[in-house]
């Protein structure tokens, strides 16, 4: 299958860079799917489970939350606010989140603010649980 370059980034630098043969990610109209040869394409990332698809065939899931994607002259670059591949993801860290953050909703009595918080660090957990699964 025809190859493209990607890259990879987050605010803490870059996580990849190589050819590949698909990205699958969540934007925030849903979900996308780029090959070689897609056309110049710009859109931000929402929060769920991203896929690539290696040169080799490999494929590697990552917990993608947030950031922007582009495709500019057959070069996808995808900068994510974090990015989190499956092997790398901490389990009982995130169940602790999980944990944490539903108990916060189940209190009650916060701000929008609090409940906006709580609420963004259950969704978070829960997709990294979701790709570590």
């Amino acid at each position: 299958m025809k190859t493209f370059p990607l890259h990879i980034g987050t605010p803490d630098g870059l996580l990849f860079e190589g050819n590949v043969e698909k990205v699958i990610c969540r934007t925030i109209t849903g979900d996308l799917a780029i090959l070689a040869d897609h056309c110049n394409f710009c859109t931000a990332l929402g929060m769920g489970e991203s896929t690539v698809v290696m040169e080799d065939g490999t494929r590697r899931a990552a917990a993608c939350i947030g950031g922007m994607l582009s495709v500019m002259n057959g070069t996808c670059r995808l900068l994510a606010t974090t990015w989190e591949w499956k092997e790398d993801i901490d389990q009982p860290r995130a169940e602790k989140a999980k944990k944490h953050a539903e108990e916060m909703l189940a209190k009650g009595g916060l701000t929008d603010k609090e409940y906006k918080i709580a609420e963004a660090k259950l969704k978070r957990a829960l997709v990294r649980l979701g790709v570590k699964e």
